[in-house]
């Protein structure tokens, strides 16, 4: 019999006997896992969505900060070759980019933030030829006495170019822990540790690229030796350069570097875009016959008589004479335009002499007008001095010679002055030029003002160049500095009778090596031997002068007859009758074999800036072993000279590249490149080798 109940209780009851029920547990236990996989896969789905939206984003600022052959990141770029091998990086050493300010307009990145606020920075790329694909790049610190760096690597490669240094080597050779100092110029035989007189912003690497500082850039060179680096660094704290007038002086890092196929063809397109050319060959009998200076045999003893004999004994020895230069101290005092009537008591007569006698003369001079010359009163009261910096006084300098000031080139009458008194000399005597010591920016005030401000000072080198432009056919300088143009003979600094590659027989190579690549072929080697300075000097003592040993004065002789030009001081005659044999020999040598190959070159100079005396890797740009060669040059492409460098050598391992050779002895060797080992080279010989088709 049935019972009636209400009906909300009997459904609640049915309810909890079917959730109750075994199959119920069943269902909703086996139901768990399908839930917690549908929660997994939307955690999948929103993650693989997240995912791919940071992808895009990520791949689109990549994108962003790609330009042709270049990454670009928050710490620097890199830049690959056509090859997709990278060859030159770059790290952004004083600060890192805000890489959310950066934007991409065509091929030109720019950023407008870095880590410590704003700042102006771009990389534009541009291809002025198919085999060749530049970057312009520039950081500019929107913050006072902020300083840019940006450290360059070596990438395994080798580099060339920079400075004239004491201590040279090819490739450079960095030693040590440098911190970033003014990359101006110096007179390095004073000061070993600096830049020298012939530098500029221009380095040149094996992997075929290049780079090339602004003029406008207030640079400081440092370097790494464990790094491996070079510090590019502008800063205008604690430095000589100064912001040009009415700009603020914010420092800006600006440069271009351009990747080419190789390092020859990359470093033609560098110095045609880059560096002017002279407008002129210069004296033919320069390049083919010696200069006589007067410099390392007598120093500043030098006299009417002593010069009379000099050049007597020239011509008595059989040797030709492009021209005779007189040096130090043949005035009363320093700064002053005419003779010591003690030491050249009939200076006319001593002129019309040697012109009788088929000699041409050049004058020693400088920039300095010592305190106790009767000129320096007459330039103080003309205004033509470098200041000091409040403009009011002139500054007083310190040089080898004494204490004084130096004229400001800047200063149109200054340069109209100096350069009235040498016109003078020339006419009055009949001088043909004259040899323009000193110039370096070095021998500036640490503090100082000038008529025109400088806010470069190497700018002050340029400047003082130019004075040697209308007596440049046989004009002789020892600094440049954006001087290329200048057609005259631009001579290394001094030279100690030492063998090595500090100042010695071994740092001739590199040094010229290197200025050519600076864009400076007309090139003028210190004297034969050295300067014969007593302490620095190796070899006997002969009265109150070193002699410069035997045989590093014929070694020295027989490297500079490869030389665009040779220069004499000490005497071959100083020996004996065997130096003076080798001497006449490769004098000879140099006219006939040389020289005509000097001046074909140097015609070719004024269209292209090619160098003169070239590397070996020139021809063999792909040779390993053609980038490390010190001891080698070419003579255009087909003319290679070895000369013997080392003490108690009669035999040297000599590298020919890869070509044709045929030996000054009438070798022939076919199968480059190779090493010939021990090659034998006896002390009145160099090692020459001609290419041959």
């Amino acid at each position: 019999m049935y019972h009636i109940v209400p009906g909300a209780p009997v459904e609640q009851q049915m309810a909890k006997e079917v959730r109750d029920s075994p199959v119920r547990k069943k269902l909703a236990h086996e139901g768990r896992p399908l839930v917690l996989a549908g929660l997994l896969g939307c955690v999948l789905v929103l993650a693989a969505v997240i995912a791919w939206c940071y992808y895009s984003v990520s791949f689109r600022k990549a994108q962003l900060l790609k330009a042709e052959l270049l990454d670009l990141n928050k710490d620097g770029f890199l830049i690959r070759n056509h090859a997709g091998a990278v060859v030159f990086t770059m790290t952004f050493r004083s600060d890192t980019l805000d890489l959310d300010s950066c934007s991409k307009e065509g091929s030109f990145l720019s950023c407008t933030k870095s880590n410590s606020g704003k700042l102006n920075f771009f990389i534009q790329p541009v291809r002025p030829k198919d085999t060749v694909i530049c970057y312009r790049v520039r950081w500019e610190e929107l913050q006072m006495k902020r300083t840019v760096e940006h450290d360059m690597t070596f990438n395994g490669s080798h580099w060339y170019g920079g400075a004239e240094m004491a201590a040279q080597y090819w490739p450079i050779r960095f030693q040590g822990e440098e911190e970033p100092r003014p990359f101006i110029t110096s007179d390095v035989y004073a000061n070993r540790n600096a830049f020298g007189g012939i530098l500029e912003r221009y380095w040149l690497s094996s992997n075929a690229t290049a780079i090339k500082i602004n003029d406008s850039v207030p640079f400081h060179l440092g370097w790494s030796q464990k790094d491996r680096t070079l510090r590019f660094q502008a800063r205008y704290q604690d430095s000589p350069f100064r912001p040009p007038a009415g700009q603020p002086a914010f420092a800006e890092l600006s440069y271009r570097v351009c990747v080419g196929l190789d390092v020859t063809s990359i470093h033609k397109y560098m110095v045609r875009r880059y560096f002017p050319k002279p407008v002129k060959v210069l004296s033919p009998e320069v390049f083919k016959k010696p200069v006589w200076s007067t410099w390392a045999l007598h120093k500043t003893t030098v006299t009417q008589e002593k010069l009379l004999r000099y050049a007597s004994d020239i011509t008595k020895h059989g040797f030709a004479c492009s021209h005779l230069e007189l040096d130090d101290r043949y005035t009363t005092d320093y700064g002053e335009f005419d003779f010591d009537p003690q030491k050249f008591p009939n200076a006319t007569g001593m002129f019309a002499k040697l012109r009788e006698d088929g000699f041409q003369v050049t004058l020693w001079t400088h920039p300095f007008i010592n305190y106790d010359s009767i000129n320096f009163g007459v330039a103080v009261q003309k205004g033509l001095f470098v200041r000091e910096p409040s403009g009011e006084l002139p500054a007083l300098v310190r040089w080898w010679n004494g204490i004084g000031g130096i004229l400001d080139f800047t200063n149109p009458e200054a340069c109209k002055w100096f350069s009235s008194h040498l016109h003078s000399l020339r006419a009055r005597y009949n001088v043909s030029s004259f040899k323009f010591d000193a110039g370096e920016t070095s021998y500036l005030p640490r503090q100082f003002s000038t008529l025109v401000p400088l806010s470069d000072p190497s700018t002050f080198t340029r400047r003082y160049s130019e004075m040697a432009i209308p007596f440049s056919s046989r004009a002789e300088l020892r600094v440049g500095y954006q001087s290329q143009n200048i057609s005259c003979f631009f001579r290394i600094i001094d030279r100690d009778s030492l063998w090595g590659y500090e100042l010695g027989l071994k740092s001739i190579i590199p040094t010229v090596l290197t200025i050519g690549v600076l864009g400076y072929q007309f090139v003028l080697p210190d004297m034969i031997g050295g300067n014969a300075y007593p302490n620095n000097t190796a070899g006997q003592i002969n009265g109150t002068n070193s002699l410069p040993d035997r045989e590093l004065y014929i070694r020295w002789l027989e490297l500079s007859a490869f030389m665009p030009a040779m220069q004499f001081s000490i005497p071959p005659w100083a020996y004996d009758k065997e130096v003076v044999q080798i001497a006449q020999k490769f004098t000879r040598l140099h006219e006939k074999l040389v020289a005509p190959r000097v001046l074909e070159l140097a015609g070719e100079v004024l269209d292209t800036g090619d160098p003169i005396i070239r590397p070996l890797w020139w021809i063999a740009n792909d040779d390993e072993a053609a980038f490390k060669i010190d001891s080698q040059f070419l003579i255009g492409d087909d003319l290679m000279v070895a000369p013997v460098l080392e003490p108690g050598k009669q035999e040297r391992d000599i590298y020919l590249p890869a070509g044709r050779w045929m030996s000054y002895k009438g070798e022939h060797f076919d199968k480059g490149p190779m090493y010939l080992t021990d090659y034998p080279v006896d002390l009145d010989e160099v090692a020459y080798f001609t290419w041959v088709q």
